[in-house]
């Protein structure tokens, strides 16, 4: 007999508005912390350890914050927002300072997409001021790379992820698109270089497991769907799950490769086997408006490892779920 699922182990509250995107750092340098941007403009920072914020930072104009990150360590935070601005904060020794911001000129919803391509050098991909539009920038002196824009009339640029298979390895990115497709680029080249057709509606979102070279994907319908880059560079459906409910928000692929975890508009959270094929592992019910963000914690030690969702409820749930993965 299976086992139930699991009850979060606790839930944060306080935001004040929706919760639309989590990062985790957890390293030695100090207590776990979780980084939530919400719908109000403000980005939480939150001690794991006493379960409070440390920190309510706000520099986007009250604007929804859409993603957060860190860069390198737990001193330099990267935050976007619906004011078409990206923003670098110094949260070192106490501060927290806005110390450079740039415009996307994005009016849409991609979040963007962070890839350390060797030590103390990234390359920051992000949606352009044209809606179908992904440019990519070194990080942080914001020198340009290239923009790529898609021939075929794919619509808006709706979510996008910069990847390298190994270090060293040519940078390239997945996006997805509003007219349902998902098209592989090759940075260097500056081109396409493969587009797969997955979803009569719009990619609400996608991740990319790059030791694998799988990806997922997850729209308004009831499925996610996996894909894989074969030998020839070409996008091939490989897998899908079909949902009771429509509406995927976010979808995310633990670093291990082991689980796929998504964001429902159900207002539920579920675990996926990742390996091989899509298979449902559990379903995880604590929210009463729709999830809007998920992530796994960086945790050295896997038993520490935890799940988070943020949701339009304004909680955010963390989940164990070593033993179920």
């Amino acid at each position: 007999m299976s086992l139930p699922p699991p009850d979060p182990q606790y839930i944060l509250r306080g935001s004040g508005a929706q919760i639309n995107t989590l990062h985790f750092r957890c390293d030695n340098e100090g207590p776990p912390l979780l980084f939530s941007g919400s719908g109000n403009g403000a980005v939480h920072v939150w001690n794991l350890n006493t379960r409070r914020p440390e920190k309510v930072l706000e520099g986007h104009s009250s604007s929804s914050i859409i993603w957060v990150s860190t860069l390198n360590s737990r001193e330099t935070l990267i935050s976007q927002g619906r004011d078409m601005r990206v923003c670098v904060w110094d949260l070192g020794e106490g501060r927290g300072d806005v110390t450079e911001a740039f415009v996307t000129g994005s009016v849409g919803f991609c979040q963007c997409s962070l890839l350390e391509t060797s030590p103390g050098r990234w390359l920051l991909a992000y949606p352009g001021e044209q809606m179908e539009e992904v440019r990519v920038a070194e990080f942080p002196s914001l020198i340009p790379v290239c923009s790529l824009k898609p021939d075929s009339k794919a619509g808006m640029l709706m979510s996008v992820k910069i990847w390298q298979k190994d270090s060293g390895g040519c940078p390239e990115i997945v996006a997805g698109y509003e007219d349902g497709s998902v098209v592989l680029w090759d940075v260097t080249q500056r081109r396409p270089v493969s587009c797969l057709k997955v979803y009569s509606e719009p990619v609400m979102c996608l991740d990319f497991d790059s030791g694998r070279l799988k990806g997922a994907s997850g729209s308004s319908e009831k499925v996610i769907s996996s894909w894989t880059i074969d030998e020839k560079q070409n996008l091939q459906m490989h897998d899908s799950v079909e949902l009771v409910n429509p509406g995927i928000s976010q979808l995310r692929v633990r670093d291990d490769g082991k689980i796929l975890a998504s964001a429902g508009w159900d207002n539920n959270l579920r675990v996926f086997a990742w390996k091989k094929k899509l298979r449902p592992l559990a379903v995880l019910k604590h929210h009463t408006d729709m999830v809007l963000s998920v992530g796994f914690s960086d945790h050295h030690d896997p038993r520490q490892r935890l799940l988070a969702a943020g949701s339009k409820d304004q909680r955010i749930s963390l989940w164990s779920i070593y033993n179920q993965s």
